[in-house]
């Protein structure tokens, strides 16, 4: 008897099966014996950060170069803002998520303000207005609700991440839901669709060219750099994420409650009379002292 798996399972595991593979050839291809705290699979992480820093070199950069080249300014920046409006928007979801309904407003005014004002996204109208952009993602989401980021990763093709930022990315790669680009994937015109993802990881290529050099210039160990660079910035976001913002922060002084200002009163009184001594003093000195 032939047993036959579903074509939906299958489509999915074709496209994870590989990337698990690849993984596990490059994790015995390096061995660091005394891995960072931070970084316990660390010996993986340099072999696959090699493999990824090969690939860009050979395809990602050169091509994001070119676009760069070609590509003049106010169109590139119009690309971008038309993929950061997608962005915004799963921000707002996110942030709603958070229990951070401001925050959620927030992104979603800019989506609407762009998409409307901005031509489809094409132009940032929001910032223009002064309305921040609030980066935010579900790896963050699951951060504030708890769960912990786990051992620094490094994923093929897709670089640093973590294992619950990475966990929630494969799932969602897996499933065929990548946001915040989902209303990309659901395009049914396959060529449209997939041109139109290729623009969006070449912007993005293209947008991180200056910060590569940066990074070539200052860094002794390019790996450490870009991981403790990337463990620091996440952290961060999870942290601000936690704090509720209806309350002060705990150890800084309410300075609504008068009942904690200091009263300078006396001090006050003393002052004046300090200052009309001084300018009678003064007032007796010759012009020009």
């Amino acid at each position: 008897m032939k047993i036959s798996m579903p074509s939906p399972l299958r489509s999915r595991l074709s496209k994870v099966l590989p990337v698990l593979a690849l993984t596990a050839v490059v994790a015995g291809c390096a061995n660091v014996p005394n891995p960072s705290p931070n970084d316990p699979w660390e010996s993986y992480n340099r072999s696959m950060f090699a493999f990824n820093e090969t690939v860009d070199k050979a395809f990602m950069k050169p091509i994001a170069q070119g676009y760069e080249a070609v590509m003049p300014q106010p169109a590139r920046s119009c690309v971008s803002n038309i993929f950061n409006n997608f962005h915004d928007a799963w921000s707002s979801v996110n942030s709603f998520l958070q229990g951070r309904p401001f925050d959620g407003i927030n992104s979603l005014g800019r989506v609407l303000m762009n998409t409307t004002m901005g031509i489809g996204g094409c132009i940032d109208v929001a910032s223009m207005k002064g309305v921040p952009r609030i980066v935010n993602d579900f790896g963050v989401t699951l951060g504030v609700w708890g769960f912990e980021p786990g051992p620094y990763v490094v994923l093929p093709f897709l670089g640093a991440s973590n294992v619950r930022d990475g966990t929630s990315t494969v799932a969602w790669f897996a499933y065929d839901y990548s946001p915040p680009y989902a209303p990309i994937f659901a395009i049914d015109n396959i060529p449209v669709r997939n041109s139109i993802i290729a623009l969006a990881v070449i912007d993005l290529r293209a947008s991180l060219l200056n910060a590569d050099d940066m990074v070539d210039r200052i860094a002794l160990d390019r790996y450490a750099f870009i991981r403790d660079a990337y463990i620091q910035r996440r952290a961060a976001l999870v942290q601000g994420r936690s704090v509720d913002p209806d309350t002060t922060p705990a150890g800084l002084p309410d300075y609504e409650d008068n009942d904690t200002l200091p009263d300078y009163s006396d001090d006050a009184d003393m002052g004046g009379e300090r200052g009309a001594a001084n300018s009678a003093s003064g007032s007796s000195q010759p012009a020009g002292q």
